[in-house]
């Protein structure tokens, strides 16, 4: 119960924190004193298993928080698919799906999946686990988009609201 009143109480200070779509101030946005993302073992929105081991296949994964609720999340979600199938060899895109409470929300994993559809979004997306939620308590405002390298260590600043442009230039920049 404590779980599900804790997951309520994050979903609704990011609704009611707004989603932003101009990039704000990433000190501001994103409170934190992690170097490293969380370990985790939790599930895709199709039920399948993923770890924090997901991030060692890659160079660099972008990852985009965003949620349900948010028209800007939604809304570069079409940029964020093609992307995602056009990324550099050691790139990779998975995004987290802040609304989401457990895998039995139903009714939240049906409405992401049917954005992600919508937009032609083929990428990983993750229902939060406890240590995700956890981490997403320093998350203050969706879309936003961090940066991770193969050893699960956070890489510079956050990005927070829907620029794309910016995500890419950050891959970039890393993989040079």
């Amino acid at each position: 119960m404590n779980k599900i009143f804790g997951i309520g109480i994050l979903a609704a200070g990011l609704i009611f924190s707004g989603c932003m779509d101009e990039e704000i101030e990433s000190s501001a946005a994103v409170q934190t004193t992690a170097e490293k993302f969380p370990a985790f073992a939790t599930a895709n929105l199709s039920g399948e298993n993923v770890t924090d081991n997901i991030f060692a296949q890659k160079k660099i994964t972008v990852v985009n928080i965003w949620g349900t609720f948010c028209p800007p999340c939604i809304d570069e979600m079409p940029e964020l698919g093609e992307w995602a199938k056009n990324m550099p060899a050691d790139a990779q895109l998975i995004g987290i799906v802040c609304d989401v409470q457990g895998n039995d929300d139903a009714q939240t994993i049906q409405a992401a999946m049917q954005i992600l559809s919508d937009s032609n979004a083929n990428f990983v997306n993750l229902v939060p686990d406890a240590e995700i939620m956890q981490y997403l308590q320093n998350v203050q405002a969706v879309p936003t988009t961090i940066f991770v390298d193969s050893q699960g260590n956070l890489i510079g600043e956050p990005v927070i609201g829907a620029d794309v442009e910016s995500y890419k230039m950050r891959v970039e920049e890393f993989l040079k």
